[in-house]
């Protein structure tokens, strides 16, 4: 995939005087095709009615006639059977000219192999469940992108910029995507908005957002969505349309800059904790409705996550949104709840194979 992905964003920039000659929504495929059946039947046709050739042999002398290898006729023609295919043979001149525009406009423009990548593409998506759909390629959406690609989730991009929908194709990384305008209905059912878990709008201008997060929750009421928003008046016009999270990028950059100065130790310390290139710290968690069955209604004495892997529990989240930091160890996960942990990679993964392994009681 990673090749017909390459092969089509550099098919787009070459140009040949060929299909220069030609407007693009004049090379129909089909139409070629037709003409060159048509054609034939016409040869075909005119030496069995002219010439009273046998189908077999009409046939074979309208393909050496067609392709003009230059063979010797099948029997000698009559006068008639001459300027039919004198004027046979001219006509196909122009039949031959066509043909060969709208190959040589599929090839060289890249129509072919985009219709085989958009064909397993369409594939991949269909096969896709429990992933994430992000609108917008621009640089959150990138950013976005290449955090997913880090963790393995799966995930789809909506994007009819031609520029950004250039940058995919020529990405090094199979990344699956849609050219369609993602305020569309059609672009997010073709993302599978029914099957996903999440969906983030990152596209620039706040009113898309809001008409993609209101299109999505109508689509999808379980779905988790995630918006970004410029405008501090947006953020409730988008919880309204049915947001679950509004990020203002804008807003949070100018309070990290500002607590650098109040809380510089602080802010250095949670930076370094989220900055993966340098630390193997993380964070996890481990929400009601994903915890495996047998950790479900449990308190957190019960789950014993410290003791097991180490990792620490730093913050409990409860099914009204708000935060407890340091929970007490009779603090339930209860539906609607979900525990904040912190812990280097391998404490995480001893985690997830341990909550996995739980024991039932």
């Amino acid at each position: 995939m990673a090749f017909l992905n390459k092969v089509i964003g550099r098919a787009r920039k070459w140009h040949s005087w060929k299909t220069r000659q030609l407007p693009g929504s004049m090379l129909s495929m089909k139409l070629a095709i037709a003409i060159f059946i048509i054609d034939v039947l016409v040869g075909i046709t005119g030496l069995m009615w002219l010439e009273d050739f046998e189908l077999i042999d009409a046939f074979y002398q309208t393909v050496i006639t067609i392709s003009t290898v230059g063979f010797t006729e099948v029997k000698r023609l009559d006068d008639p059977g001459k300027i039919f295919v004198s004027f046979y043979i001219l006509f196909n001149i122009g039949v031959f000219a066509y043909v060969l525009s709208v190959f040589s406009y599929y090839i060289i423009q890249g129509e072919i192999f985009k219709s085989m990548y958009t064909n397993r593409v369409k594939s991949a998506i269909e096969g896709l469940s429990n992933h994430v759909i992000v609108c917008g390629f621009g640089k959150y959406g990138r950013e976005i992108t290449q955090n997913f690609l880090k963790h393995k989730i799966p995930f789809v991009v909506i994007d009819i910029n031609p520029e950004r929908i250039a940058s995919i194709q020529g990405s090094e990384h199979d990344i699956l995507y849609i050219e369609e305008d993602a305020t569309h209905d059609e672009a997010l059912v073709a993302a599978g908005v029914g099957r996903a878990r999440s969906l983030i709008a990152a596209l620039p201008d706040d009113s898309d957002n809001v008409f993609i997060v209101l299109t999505a929750r109508q689509l999808n009421p379980q779905l988790d969505i995630i918006s970004r928003a410029k405008d501090p008046k947006s953020q409730k016009k988008l919880i309204l349309a049915g947001a679950n999270h509004v990020v203002m990028p804008e807003q949070i950059g100018g309070f990290y800059m500002a607590t650098l100065v109040s809380k510089p130790g602080a802010v250095e310390f949670f930076s370094f904790m989220t900055n993966e290139h340098s630390s193997d710290i993380g964070f996890e968690e481990l929400n009601y409705a994903i915890a495996p069955p047998n950790c479900q209604d449990r308190k957190l004495s019960e789950l014993m996550i410290r003791q097991n892997t180490g990792a620490n529990v730093i913050g409990f989240r409860d099914a009204q949104g708000y935060y407890n930091i340091n929970p007490s160890s009779d603090t339930l996960l209860s539906p609607g709840t979900s525990f904040i942990i912190l812990g280097d990679k391998q404490q995480l993964k001893d985690l997830k194979d341990y909550l996995e392994a739980f024991p039932q009681t």
